[in-house]
């Protein structure tokens, strides 16, 4: 917001427009330099002057229109006046519109997130896509797109022809009711071993799937059982983790939608056979041949993905389609989006991967087929169980600790992952993720609550001094009056003030890069810029002509985490 200011002040005097100047503003390295710097080496070229001559003069030209500015030797250093503009900004940050973007323009973005596979366990590497694919969600929201999400259950494919021929030779009826995620992970981690020395697995395993695409009665009996016990423990971690979908879409909703899709590969003469296969050849954008149809007859993930795509632009009216999945599926994507391309479907610039980098848990790589699997419920019941030893030591009269934990413990899981840059490997670190110190969850829901118990430490202040002069204001009426005054004002409240006004612009980041952290670490340096607040400038029992606008600023900060929190898909408990 401040640097928009300094934007509107700079470009009159340089021929560049606010966006241009505005792309070139910087923040001083240290606070006493200002609070804006402006290079101008990008002036010298068409002002035929040396940059510090430059800044002299841009500097001469903002002070006689009552900025003060200095030059610096290439760069002009520009200080807001804080009492002037601090009672406007702080006003602004309680706009309900404040923050609320329309780079989307109501454009309407599909979003693909989460995607496990059907008889597989929720392991802590399902979290990624998971938590990535909410966050976005709801920061496209907020930007002004409408976003719809999409589960695309992996629920097809020879994985369950895998899945059927384990459970035809060594399921048990009685194991698979009890713990049915278990024991089928258990009857697929058999299947890969004893295939590497019986071939004759793999072509049962096809068989099954062909039985299964053919729509053979044992085939579709036990592939709805898997399913339908698999949802069922979906379902509990997405309630705990707080996501929701718009649709739950499985890859079998597209199997009778796959024909036409081949059937249009064959009409524009992009099919061709390898091998007994059918293929779209690629070799000329320097990627290997698009698999469509096995030489089985069976269909494979690139057919249905285009079915996919073609669905969600077609029929959900998508503008835009994004993919939340791992980055080992570079490749698939980008064969994906140039066959839709060379199908004439103008939309597939459009389609973009969100890839990410692989979790590891302590170290150790996550393998289903291996059976390395981290259950996610056992991952989060070991957060909260932790969670809940620190809030007890901490705060043992808490009401309802139980329930504090659950936010914090899950909240430390979510927010652990969302802090990292999503291309980066995660070596995830349960005891890290759960500490209340540092940058983590839940310091920042500890900020929240802090500066909750601060507004009520305020609350009773201004009671106490009422009763004394016999009126009858509160807290809120106490908003109204925030003028600010050269006391009022410090370095970290004006510090914290700047950052709360920034917000707008870490959202745009956050969208424009498709980077949930960015909002993650906007949390962690508002969090860190209120506790250097807290331990330098009084609050709640802070004079009575500073402690109105140094309350309401407080005030401002829980709602900004808060929110900035509920964007991640984290919770903000007024207690800890």
């Amino acid at each position: 917001m401040l640097m928009k200011q300094a934007a509107a002040d700079i470009a009159p005097l340089t021929g560049l427009n606010e966006e241009e100047v505005l792309r070139l503003l910087e923040i001083p390295p240290q606070a006493e330099m200002g609070d804006a710097a402006f290079p101008c080496f990008a002036l010298a070229k068409s002002l035929k002057k040396a940059p510090a001559v430059i800044a002299t003069e841009l500097a001469t030209g903002l002070q006689a229109s009552g900025i003060e500015a200095t030059p610096a030797g290439p760069y002009v250093n520009i200080r807001f006046n804080r009492e002037k503009l601090a009672p406007n900004l702080l006003k602004e940050l309680g706009n309900a519109a404040f923050g609320k973007l329309q780079l989307g323009q109501g454009s309407r973005v599909v979003i693909d997130m989460s995607s496990p596979n059907i008889a597989k366990p929720f392991g802590i590497g399902h979290l990624r896509s998971t938590v990535i694919g909410a966050a976005l969600y709801r920061l496209y929201n907020e930007a002004g797109y409408t976003s719809v999400s999409v589960n695309h259950l992996g629920d097809w494919g020879t994985q369950f022809g895998k899945q059927i021929a384990a459970y035809k030779r060594w399921g048990n009826d009685e194991a698979l009711q009890a713990d049915p995620i278990r024991t089928s992970l258990e009857l697929y981690v058999r299947f890969h071993d004893e295939a590497e020395n019986d071939p004759s697995l793999e072509i049962e395993a096809r068989d099954w799937f062909r039985k299964l695409e053919q729509g053979d009665d044992e085939a579709q009996r036990l592939w709805a059982f898997f399913v339908e016990v698999s949802m069922k423990e979906f379902n509990r971690m997405y309630e705990r983790l707080n996501v929701q979908f718009d649709h739950t879409l499985g890859e079998s909703f597209y199997n009778d939608k796959m024909g036409a899709v081949v059937e249009e590969l064959k009409e524009k003469g992009l099919l061709e056979e390898s091998d007994g296969a059918l293929v779209v050849r690629l070799e000329d954008e320097n990627m290997p041949p698009c698999l469509i149809i096995k030489k089985d007859g069976t269909t494979i993930y690139p057919t249905r993905d285009l079915a996919t795509a073609v669905y969600r632009h077609e029929v959900m009216k998508a503008d835009r389609l994004l993919y939340v999945v791992g980055g080992e599926q570079k490749l698939h994507f980008r064969q994906v989006f140039a066959v839709l391309s060379r199908m004439g479907h103008e939309w597939s610039a459009k389609c973009e991967h969100i890839a990410f980098g692989l979790m590891r848990f302590e170290g150790r790589k996550m393998s289903t087929r291996r059976g390395k699997v981290v259950f996610l419920q056992e991952v989060l019941d070991e957060a909260v169980a932790r969670a809940l030893q620190i809030i007890q030591e901490k705060n043992p009269n808490l009401e309802n600790p139980q329930k504090v934990a659950e936010a914090v413990g899950v909240g430390a899981i979510v927010f652990g992952d969302l802090r990292n840059n999503r291309l980066n490997d995660v070596d995830f670190s349960l005891e890290d993720a759960v500490s209340f110190e540092g940058e983590t969850g839940p310091y920042v829901q500890y900020t929240h609550a802090r500066i909750q118990s601060v507004l009520a430490k305020a609350e009773e202040a201004i009671r106490v001094e009422n009763e004394n002069t016999l009126t009858n204001p509160s807290l809120a009426d106490g908003e109204n009056d925030t003028g600010a005054t050269p006391s009022s004002v410090g370095d970290t409240s004006w510090a914290l003030l700047k950052l709360l006004g920034e917000y707008p612009e870490y959202l745009e980041k956050a969208i424009h890069r498709n980077e949930p952290s960015v909002i993650a670490k906007y949390t962690i340096d508002v969090a860190q810029a209120f506790n250097r607040f807290y331990h330098a400038e009084r609050i709640a029992d802070a004079s009575s002509d500073v402690r109105c606008f140094r309350v309401a600023l407080a005030k401002r900060t829980a709602e900004r985490l808060a929110y900035s929190l509920h964007l991640l898909g984290v919770q903000a408990p007024e207690r800890m």
